[in-house]
């Protein structure tokens, strides 16, 4: 997990960001729905969420505001992994420890809780494009007048909205329930990858690398998702109303949110978070390690 090369991590990382980012976009979108939709506007079930979503397109429905995330996210994650990779060489470097003993866990929980805040001063403003994009999908039920709410067709006309209504602040709109969330996040996810990896190696040693490190990517991606979950819920709504038109800020987002659904609100959207995290988050780590494997065996030569 160690790279080489300064380079390696960034780079491996771009890869496995873009690629987890186009299988696990349409997923996202469901979420996202699920988790700003209003009082008198909410879905009956999943399936009928999913077929709304599915009538608008495939543009402007399961992978409306792709664009965007796919561009970001590969810098996103390049930053994560490079951050992460790096910081875990510079700790190795200080403290030699050995590999997996608790002292080592306690180094990479450590390198990925610093990635998760660089990469959030990035992933912030990404992410409240992208939200504002998927939570305009419209919903219109039975009797109900046409959709009236500003209604983006892009990533780029919701920025450029979103700066002159709220100035560059509105693009880091619910930045410390994004902060709050991504930190520990962070730690769990690249923990628990390493642990399942290494002893999922041990255990199987017949099983090729590949499928190893899908597997424990997928478990680390749903755990790391599951813990977080009312946190991305408050976030999600809070960055879809990037006008400011629902919430003050946290406080007033978990107040109005429990009052409108209660515990279960905050839970919303957890299985759909789980069906998308291990797929996403399988291939992303899958192909960050691979590739950070052939990055470091090509110029080890």
């Amino acid at each position: 997990m160690v790279a080489n090369s300064v380079l390696h991590d960034y780079l491996a990382g771009a890869i496995g960001g873009c690629t987890g980012i186009i299988v696990g976009h349409p997923f996202d979108t469901v979420k996202v729905q699920l988790q700003t939709q209003t009082p008198g506007h909410q879905y009956k079930q999943l399936w009928d969420c999913v077929l709304n979503i599915h009538h608008q397109g495939l543009s402007q429905g399961f992978y409306r505001g792709l664009s965007w995330p796919l561009v970001s996210y590969g810098l996103i994650s390049s930053v994560y992994f490079g951050v992460y990779g790096n910081t875990l060489s510079a700790m190795q470097r200080v403290q030699v420890v050995k590999s997996h003993s608790f002292k080592w866990y306690l180094q990479v929980a450590t390198a990925g809780m610093m990635a998760g805040v660089v990469q959030v001063f990035i992933a912030c403003p990404v992410e409240v494009i992208k939200v504002v994009l998927q939570s305009q999908i419209p919903h219109q039920l039975p009797g109900e007048c046409p959709y009236k709410q500003k209604y983006y067709r892009g990533p780029m006309e919701a920025a450029i909205d979103i700066v002159k209504s709220r100035g560059p602040r509105g693009l880091f709109r619910g930045f410390g329930t994004q902060f709050c969330r991504d930190i520990p996040a962070s730690a769990v996810y690249m923990v628990t990858y390493v642990f399942l990896g290494s002893q999922g190696a041990g255990l199987f040693q017949s099983i090729p690398s590949q499928i190893i490190n899908f597997i424990a990517g997928g478990f680390a991606g749903v755990l790391s998702w599951l813990i977080i979950l009312p946190l991305d819920v408050v976030k999600s709504r809070l960055q879809g109303d990037s006008e400011r038109k629902l919430y003050k800020g946290f406080s007033d987002c978990v107040m109005k949110s429990y009052r409108d659904g209660g515990l279960r609100l905050f839970f919303r959207g957890g299985l759909v978070i789980s069906v998308r995290a291990f797929p996403v988050n399988a291939v992303t780590l899958m192909v960050y390690s691979e590739c950070l494997t052939l990055l470091n065996r090509y110029y080890a030569r």
